[in-house]
C-alpha cells in the first residue's frame, strides 16, 4: 500500500507556476534552469501565498511585501551563485503569482488586482509606442535601463507609473498591450 502524500491541485498549480516563472525570468546575463528557479521560489517562501488569494498582502501592503520577496529571491539566487537584479527577481515572482492567481480564476479578487504584472522589453516597447497613460517618457526611461537590469528603486518607480496609467484597473490588465503571446 502506497503511503505517499497525495498529489494535489496545490502541488500542480505550484509546479506549473514555478516552471512558467523560471522559463520567463531566465534571460541573457542571468540564465538559470527551471530547477534553480523552483529552488529560489521555494527558499523565498513564496509558495505559502499560493494557499489562496486571501494569503496575498492587501493592496496597500503589496509593494512593501514585494520588496521583501525580491530580496529573498535574490538571496536564494546567491546561494546558487546567481546574481539576480530586482527586475529578474520581480519577473520570477510576478509570473509565478500571475499563473497561480490571475490565470487561476481569481483575477477580480482585490488582492490579485493589485499584483504587479510581469515586465519585459516587449511590454515596454508597446507602452512607448502607444503612449499608454501619456507616460511615454517614463516608459522610454525604463526601456533604456532594461527591465532585466532594474534596481529596486527603478522597478518600484515603474510599478508606480503602471499604477498611474491603469487608473484603478487591475494591474494585470496592462498586459493587453503585451505582444509576447503571438
Amino acid at each position: 500500500m502506497d503511503h505517499a502524500v497525495p498529489y494535489t491541485i496545490d502541488d500542480h498549480r505550484h509546479r506549473f507556476a514555478a516552471w512558467a516563472a523560471s522559463r520567463a525570468a531566465s534571460v541573457v546575463g542571468c540564465r538559470f534552469t527551471v530547477k534553480q528557479g523552483v529552488k529560489m521560489l521555494k527558499e523565498s517562501g513564496l509558495r505559502v501565498v499560493l494557499a489562496g488569494p486571501d494569503s496575498l498582502p492587501t493592496p496597500d501592503r503589496i509593494d512593501a511585501e514585494h520588496r521583501v520577496w525580491r530580496g529573498r529571491v535574490i538571496a536564494a539566487g546567491e546561494s546558487q551563485s546567481l546574481k539576480l537584479s530586482h527586475g529578474v527577481a520581480a519577473k520570477l515572482i510576478n509570473v509565478y503569482l500571475k499563473a497561480a492567481f490571475v490565470c487561476g480564476g481569481h483575477a477580480d479578487h482585490e488582492r490579485v488586482r493589485a499584483l504587479h504584472p510581469p515586465i519585459d522589453s516587449l511590454l515596454l516597447d508597446e507602452l512607448v509606442a502607444k503612449n499608454i497613460g501619456e507616460l511615454k517618457q517614463e516608459w522610454k526611461t525604463a526601456k533604456k535601463i532594461r527591465w532585466s537590469m532594474f534596481s529596486s528603486e527603478e522597478y518600484e518607480t515603474l510599478i508606480g507609473h503602471l499604477r498611474t496609467a491603469m487608473k484603478g484597473k487591475p494591474m494585470w490588465m496592462v498586459e493587453e498591450h503585451w505582444p509576447g503571446y503571438q
